[in-house]
């Protein structure tokens, strides 16, 4: 067996210092029970400096708790505090009942001015097909690429995207969901029954939509001007259900 490295000797001889002046600066005696070491006899400087490079180890530090710790027992005291009873003067339970009436207060504003959840509503992209062809644009670019269509007369292309926009739009807000393969007609009637006073003018637009997309008949400015007051309606209104409509092919 090869002689001990240096540090493994200084690795066990740390412990029995440590036990060693523990026991000389409680006064006890016995301070070298159970060591194998020899009697040493430190005066009260010394075992304080030895103390000090003890307890200096770095593993000491380690155990400490962190500022982080501190903090989160000082939050969980004072909450535990408040429903105890702890808090001088009696007002534990007063300043419990303040709290929970304050988280109701803050949720009941969250639900005015944000509405209630939409569990079912798409985090995800929308889907990149639209009643039969490829459409990855959002209902605001839709919008605005049928408006710039209508601004040089190109009625047909204006009244087709506005349709997409409506339909978009909808989709976006987790109102009723258009999948591929859906008709415009079908999507019409799964709207009418989230808007029910707008049922004729879904059905109007949609009609439009088909005579330009499908039949080929020229589209006008009226008919577009029809498109996208519906549209404008759907927008401004809250649906009926809080379900997401599903349309029916």
């Amino acid at each position: 067996m090869g002689r001990p490295r240096p540090d493994d000797r200084e690795s066990r001889r740390r412990p029995r210092v440590a036990v060693v002046v523990g026991r000389m600066l409680s006064g006890g005696d016995g301070a070298w029970a159970g060591t194998d070491a020899p009697p040493l006899t430190p005066d009260a400087d010394e075992a304080r400096r030895w103390a000090e490079r003890e307890l200096s180890d770095r593993a000491y530090e380690i155990a400490q708790p962190t500022p982080f710790d501190r903090a989160a027992r000082a939050i969980g005291d004072f909450f535990a505090g408040l429903f105890d009873g702890q808090v001088s003067g009696g007002w534990g339970s007063a300043l419990a009942v303040i709290a929970v009436i304050v988280v109701v207060v803050l949720i009941i504003v969250a639900f005015a001015i944000w509405g209630r959840p939409r569990l079912t509503r798409r985090s995800h992209r929308a889907a990149a097909t639209l009643f039969g062809e490829a459409e990855g644009r959002s209902a605001a670019e839709l919008r605005r690429d049928a408006a710039s269509h209508a601004g040089r007369g190109e009625w047909d292309a204006a009244v087709v995207l506005r349709f997409r926009a409506l339909a978009r739009g909808l989709d976006e807000r987790g109102i009723v969901d258009a999948p591929p393969g859906a008709t415009v007609h079908s999507f019409a009637r799964a709207a009418g029954r989230r808007f029910p006073g707008s049922i004729d003018d879904l059905d109007a637009a949609a009609a439009a939509f088909d005579d330009v997309r499908y039949l080929r008949r020229p589209g006008t400015s009226d008919l577009y001007r029809r498109v996208v007051d519906t549209d404008d309606a759907v927008s401004a209104q809250r649906p009926t259900q809080d379900a997401r409509e599903a349309v029916t092919r």
